[in-house]
């Protein structure tokens, strides 16, 4: 029974921490963060060494979700540019959502400004990750250089991640048309 229980705590924290996190940075106090997660700060620090450690499992919690969300499927085909393109356009219509507040990975980076806070590594990790698909799909498209170009998509992303998440600009059809130009220029396929 006690296993359920603090399974059911770790969750909530993480659940929580994944929300506040994202809606309003990562300066939230344990207080606030224990208050909307319903459990005790005793509960909190018997499951996590520190808020830091808090919020690096619940973005390392959210990643499967995150990679979910913007790759494609290893069941959906298309060429390598079409993949590209998908998580552009997905990423499009996630900016149109009324609560999207950018990527969570970039805002963790940007706020914590500490590349070895726990927080930051999976950040970092996430966004390596999909700078890797990028490159990938680069390769196989017979980019002239891929490298190039996958660092290029995520200027792109980032840039619109933060821009959209900061509702400084509506994304429909900017990043499509941006990350097609960049595609034509490289030569990728």
């Amino acid at each position: 029974m006690a296993t359920t229980d603090k399974a059911s705590t770790r969750d909530r924290l993480l659940d929580a921490a994944a929300e506040l996190f994202y809606r309003d940075g990562v300066s939230l106090g344990v207080e606030a963060l224990c208050r909307s997660a319903g459990v005790s700060k005793r509960s909190m620090y018997q499951l996590f060494a520190s808020k830091d450690e808090v919020l690096a499992a619940s973005l390392a919690r959210r990643l499967p979700e995150y990679e979910a969300r913007f790759a494609p499927g290893p069941q959906e085909t298309g060429s390598p540019r079409a993949r590209i393109l998908h998580v552009f356009e997905r990423l499009e219509k996630a900016s149109a959502e009324p609560s999207y507040r950018g990527c969570p990975y970039l805002a963790a980076l940007v706020e914590l400004k500490d590349p070895e806070h726990p927080a930051s590594v999976v950040a970092r990790g996430a966004k390596e990750w999909l700078l890797g698909f990028f490159r990938t799909r680069a390769e196989e498209g017979g980019a002239r250089d891929p490298e190039l170009l996958a660092r290029q998509l995520m200027l792109v992303f980032d840039g619109a991640s933060a821009r959209g998440g900061a509702g400084i600009e509506t994304l429909d059809g900017l990043t499509t048309t941006t990350v097609t130009a960049l595609l034509d220029a490289s030569g990728a396929r």
